[in-house]
């Protein structure tokens, strides 16, 4: 049975669930980087002590003699990933994504950055999706990692998004870091969409005169609260930006043109991520309209599950929809 979306409890690391009401995949990084492998032999998979919280141990039991553990050592993971690429591997390494930006942070933007190394960072449990506090939850990772030069930045929405990225990061040059998704990942998006890099897309199409532009799962939270707000009689449409870096600036202005009011949805801080990125790209391009921001407050946060965490900072169903048909 599935558990219900508010359960008040703080799940155990790397406890999977089924969440009410969506379809899920298991694991659709490992698995479809396990699948990559297959055809790929210059794949090797990394991880830091994070092989099952990570999602990559269906690629080591694909591929054992090109896995390698390098213990709780987040510094060593990205060195290794980076003289890895350079005798022609391809290196998916995998960690929380607090423990690549807050500790290997140099490592990625000079011996993987600088170095146009050929490293892929999963980077798994962004935001609040983890329920073990500060010392876990990544809020503040993309405006960290936006400040790298030669990154490219990726936050898939969905597992079928996460499975096109899997596999379009072996051919994107240099190093790009993913915010990505673990464990039983709900698939949202249409069989018909697929990912491009640099390209923001629209994902529901509403009409109206409220756009929302959003990120990662956020994406599909405005999805579902733009569904919830057509039967109250609002209308809104949502365009998803699957990529951060490099930003698709001239889709954003495009689609904010159309409409009276906009809102910015990401599981990150409001500053230095989403948020900021399309201010700034409004106001060069001189378009001034109401904008509310879904974001998470520039604080540190406290322990609990995901859905008293959302719930409390204002980032759940409830506050998107509260954005929709009252706009504030």
């Amino acid at each position: 049975m599935a558990e219900p979306l508010h359960t008040g409890r703080t799940r155990g690391m790397g406890e999977l669930i089924d969440i009410a009401g969506k379809t899920t995949e298991l694991a659709p990084f490992g698995t479809t980087l396990a699948e990559l492998g297959r055809e790929r032999p210059e794949i090797v998979g990394l991880t830091a002590d994070m092989g099952r919280y990570s999602d990559i141990l269906p690629f080591r039991d694909a591929h054992p003699t090109r896995f390698f553990n390098v213990g709780m050592a987040e510094q060593d993971l990205i060195m290794i990933a980076a003289g890895l690429s350079k005798v022609g591997k391809i290196a998916y390494c995998t960690t929380y994504s607090v423990f690549i930006t807050r500790r290997a942070y140099d490592f990625v933007a000079i011996s993987c950055a600088h170095s146009k190394a050929n490293v892929k960072i999963f980077a798994g449990m962004p935001g609040l999706v983890n329920g073990y506090g500060a010392t876990h939850q990544a809020t503040e990772d993309l405006n960290m990692m936006r400040g790298i030069a030669d990154l490219t930045i990726i936050d898939p929405c969905d597992a079928t998004e996460l499975k096109q990225v899997v596999r379009a990061v072996a051919d994107i040059p240099g190093t790009v870091y993913v915010r990505s998704l673990r464990g039983k990942v709900p698939v949202e998006l249409p069989d018909s969409y697929r990912f491009q890099l640099g390209k923001a897309q629209v994902i529901h199409e509403g009409g109206g005169k409220v756009g929302i532009i959003s990120t990662g799962y956020m994406s599909a939270r405005a999805m579902d609260a733009a569904r919830l707000a057509a039967e109250q009689g609002i209308a809104s449409s949502v365009l998803h930006v699957g990529t951060i870096k490099p930003f698709d600036t001239a889709g954003v202005i495009a689609f904010a043109q159309r409409f009276d009011r906009l809102i910015v949805a990401e599981n990150h801080k409001t500053t230095g991520g989403l948020n900021t990125l399309v201010v700034e790209a409004l106001y060069d391009a001189g378009i001034m309209k109401p904008l509310i921001k879904v974001g998470l407050a520039d604080s540190f946060f406290e322990c609990g599950s995901q859905e008293y965490l959302e719930a409390k900072y204002g980032v759940d169903l409830p506050r998107m929809l509260r954005a929709i048909l009252e706009g504030n």
